[in-house]
């Protein structure tokens, strides 16, 4: 098996390069701009908090190509891994409710950071996050 989580670049630069290779291709074939959402792939070929992370922290880089941006994070790996590093598990590891608590503050910093649209497994505290942070920003 190749590996497949090698960025020459790092992976913000090379996930970035490869969407815009994508976004050439789709345009190409005659699809409109205003038809295009780009998702960085979090967990998709990037197994580790280190190939997921810089993903979420640049989502500036994705959000300058002008496309709206879709994060989906929810319930992946690297979150569990994220729990794990910090010694917040219990013996078995992160449980689920664990995971959608990071899924619900990844949500509410993606918004913050100007994701288009998340996509969750537990939309309500999801939601619930994104309100608290929208209500933060009210009264900064």
């Amino acid at each position: 098996d190749q590996d497949t989580s090698v960025y020459e670049h790092g992976v913000l630069t090379d996930v970035h390069d490869e969407l815009m290779r994508q976004v050439d291709g789709v345009l190409a074939a005659g699809v409109k701009p205003e038809r295009i959402i780009i998702d960085p792939g979090l967990g998709f070929s990037k197994p580790g908090i280190e190939h997921n992370l810089p993903l979420l922290t640049g989502l500036e880089t994705f959000r300058a190509t002008g496309y709206p941006v879709l994060i989906g994070q929810s319930r992946k790996r690297f979150i569990s891994a994220m729990l794990t590093e910090a010694g917040a598990t219990g013996a078995d590891g992160p449980i689920m409710a664990q995971r959608d608590d990071v899924t619900a503050a990844l949500s509410a910093l993606s918004a913050e950071h100007g994701a288009w649209a998340v996509r969750v497994h537990d939309v309500d505290k999801s939601r619930a996050a994104v309100i608290a942070g929208n209500t933060w920003r009210e009264y900064a």
